[in-house]
């Protein structure tokens, strides 16, 4: 990992439009949270909000935000090339990146899912420290898928929205055989495992399944992203 890398990521994620989108997104989610606590019973409402809309929906749209904020840009306007010219190597780049996009999803999203928790049902703390650790799971796995899109693809932030609605939303809670691919049917298994009360979980999938799955997207998604900058052009024209 290179500090200076990270430090600069920092300043150009929080420093562009994605940035207010990074805050708005996790703010909507605790919004939500307090008006349906007002309203029903927050026991009754930590499925459909915080595992459903904050885990499925909020999360995953945070970490694709972060991920494609700290190189999608550098891509696109070809100012990565004045990176990739210096003696750095190309996986130091992709693992400084990655550490950036899912420090942030972990903060905000992973974040906002347990103070959503806490809010709806404040006496059940293991229930939010469980949808913390599938949020944190989710986060960095989710980072990881992403930052492989962002080099294969110069459209990566579509392709991650065509992923986490079509494939996350709509088909994978409906269709059992692509939980195993899921990743946040994989994070609702951590969550299970910590918390056997929250029922909305990845089908069969077994718990040393979900974890090593998830590891192989963290570190797939960053070999890939490096390998992928490995042969990147320094004409900018990939």
């Amino acid at each position: 990992m290179n500090t200076t890398i990270v430090r600069l990521s920092v300043q150009a994620l929080f420093g562009l439009k994605r940035g207010v989108l990074l805050g708005v997104l996790p703010l909507l989610l605790l919004v939500l949270s307090v008006v349906t606590a007002s309203l029903v019973e927050g026991s009754e409402a930590v499925e459909p909000v915080t595992l459903v809309f904050g885990l499925a929906l909020v999360l995953p749209l945070v970490a694709l935000l972060a991920t494609n904020g700290v190189l999608g840009p550098e891509i696109e306007d070809g100012s990565l090339v004045y990176l990739l010219s210096t003696p750095v190597s190309r996986y130091v780049v992709a693992v400084s990146k990655y550490v950036v996009a899912a420090g942030t999803s972990v903060l905000l999203g992973a974040g906002s899912v347990v103070v959503s928790a806490l809010v709806l049902e404040l006496s059940d703390p293991v229930q939010a420290l469980a949808l913390g650790l599938g949020g944190v799971a989710a986060s960095l796995a989710y980072c990881g898928l992403f930052l492989a899109l962002a080099t294969v693809t110069r459209h990566g932030t579509i392709a991650g929205l065509i992923y986490i609605l079509g494939f996350e939303v709509l088909l994978a809670p409906w269709l059992p055989g692509l939980r195993y691919v899921s990743v946040v049917e994989l994070a609702r298994r951590v969550v299970a495992v910590v918390d056997e009360s929250l029922t909305l979980v990845g089908g069969e999938v077994s718990a040393g399944y979900a974890v090593g799955a998830l590891l192989v997207l963290v570190a797939g998604g960053v070999l890939l992203a490096g390998h992928r900058l490995r042969s990147f052009q320094l004409t900018g024209e990939e």
